[in-house]
């Protein structure tokens, strides 16, 4: 570990991720969501399998939902990204695609929440932004925060530059984090890699360093 000012500052991941201080984000594995990902079925396994040792470990573990607004409460921001998303010409055509107890909207069956977890909803890319994320993982006193889901390159990278920002230091699972574009992904993860204020592990070196903690 290094130390300056009477503060440890990791080195690695192993330094990183001490379970005490860690929580996993899991990033709108929803069905609708998961169904437009590449390479779906594999992307669940992993990311199941890093919620098992997650779990095992005792870290606090997040699931993450995008939800949609009915279209009469839709602002302009929404409405432009929905009409871009949905491909329709004007905002007359916008639907709302995710609407909270809808099917599509659920977690996927594979990554069931369990009464330990916390299931937030969100109607940003960002997990942070609006969402009351940072008040409950700085009262755990976290500060790391490791990241699986999808996608890539819609919602975790915002979100992954965002814990940055707000002093967590970040860790992406990378064969865990689905895409919708897997060019647009590998684009984001060589700019989160050349930012270098993440970690990127692959999730079998995320399990390891919990199995050894």
């Amino acid at each position: 570990m290094d130390e300056r000012n009477g503060l440890g500052v990791p080195r690695s991941l192993q330094e990183a991720c001490d379970p005490r201080r860690l929580a996993l984000l899991v990033y709108d594995m929803q069905v609708g969501v998961m169904d437009q990902i590449s390479e779906r079925d594999r992307v669940i396994s992993t990311a199941a399998a890093v919620v098992d040792a997650a779990r095992a470990a005792g870290v606090r573990t997040f699931f993450l939902r995008h939800i949609t607004l009915p279209v009469e409460l839709m602002g302009v921001s929404q409405l432009r990204m929905w009409r871009g998303w949905q491909r329709t010409d004007t905002s007359a055509g916008v639907v709302s695609p995710f609407p909270p107890d809808a099917a599509q909207t659920q977690i996927v069956p594979e990554l069931r929440p369990t009464e330990r977890d916390a299931v937030l909803d969100k109607i940003t890319m960002s997990a942070f932004e609006g969402t009351w994320l940072d008040i409950a993982l700085r009262d755990c006193g976290i500060t790391t925060v490791a990241v699986v889901g999808a996608a890539m390159e819609i919602g975790i990278e915002p979100t992954v530059r965002h814990a940055a920002d707000l002093g967590y230091i970040p860790v992406v699972v990378t064969d865990a984090c689905g895409a919708g574009n897997v060019e647009a992904a590998e684009r984001s993860l060589a700019a989160l890699r050349f930012a270098g204020d993440s970690l990127l592990a692959t999730s079998e070196e995320f399990r390891a360093v919990l199995a050894a903690r």
